[in-house]
């Protein structure tokens, strides 16, 4: 029998005294994220603070509760009928087939956060082809989790720090710095960054460095000095030469290409 595609989602704003009434038990699965405020998440055996920045895995059939300890805002999604490919990105994300956990940081906050809301706005819309539809967003949102997901505090204050290279491209890399905000030696730093990014805190900036000079190069008309200035090189010729190391052709040429390919 073909299960149909069944999908709720809104959000949801509580005062500081909000909490469920009893345990909720429901056949769906459960992505709720904590978009503002502080919260508790209760099963049978388990207590767990959950604060902006959180999201909830709830497989189906798990008796489950939330309660504020400050006024909170949620952002929930409630799935059945998932077909087996994207079931299996949510079953990737938990352990156990029990409730998980995880965490965003600010900045891949702030993006799930707008991902979820343009959802909403598709979820809102007539559409020709809905459950074809909801099924590339719920893929999305999922990818999204499984890529920029945290599932320990030191892994998230790291998460922090990625956040702080990708805000700030036009900084040199000082790792007593980077490490004292993640409360690390630098030894400990650096090898916790490498273990949650595949790479060094200096690849990890010039990996940042060049995708922006890229959506720059083909979003915007900036002239290249304001490009190279925008990712942290003061000198044009230095921008170009490195541009070309990494991708064979200098910035300008790079551009042209995209525009023929796009013409």
């Amino acid at each position: 029998m073909t299960v149909l595609l069944e999908v709720r989602s809104f959000i949801g704003t509580h005062g500081k005294d909000w909490e469920d009434e009893r345990l909720w038990r429901h056949r769906d699965l459960e992505i709720t994220v904590v978009l503002e405020g502080r919260g508790r998440f209760c099963r049978e055996d388990d207590e767990r603070t959950v604060d902006a920045g959180h999201v909830i895995l709830i497989p189906s059939g798990v008796p489950h509760s939330f309660h504020a300890i400050t006024p909170i805002r949620f952002g929930v999604l409630l799935i059945d009928g998932l077909p087996p490919e994207v079931r299996n990105l949510f079953d990737r994300l938990i352990i156990g087939g029990l409730p998980r956990i995880i965490a965003l940081s600010r900045l891949d906050q702030d993006h799930y956060e707008r991902l979820f809301r343009e959802w909403l706005r598709v979820h809102f819309s007539p559409l020709k082809e809905p459950e074809r539809n909801y099924l590339v967003w719920i893929e999305m949102l999922l990818l999204f989790l499984n890529e920029h997901s945290h599932s320990d505090q030191q892994a998230l204050s790291i998460s922090h720090i990625g956040d702080y290279i990708r805000q700030h491209l036009q900084d040199s890399i000082q790792i007593a710095a980077l490490a004292s905000m993640a409360g690390l030696s630098e030894e400990g730093f650096r090898k916790r960054f490498y273990k949650i990014y595949g790479r060094t805190p200096k690849q990890y900036q010039q990996m940042c460095r060049l995708a922006e000079a890229k959506w720059l190069l083909s979003s915007s008309d900036k002239d290249m000095q304001s490009i190279a200035n925008l990712i942290g090189f003061t000198q044009l010729h230095s921008f170009s030469l490195w541009f070309k190391k990494l991708e064979g052709c200098p910035p300008s040429e790079w551009r042209a290409r995209q525009r023929l390919y796009h013409q």
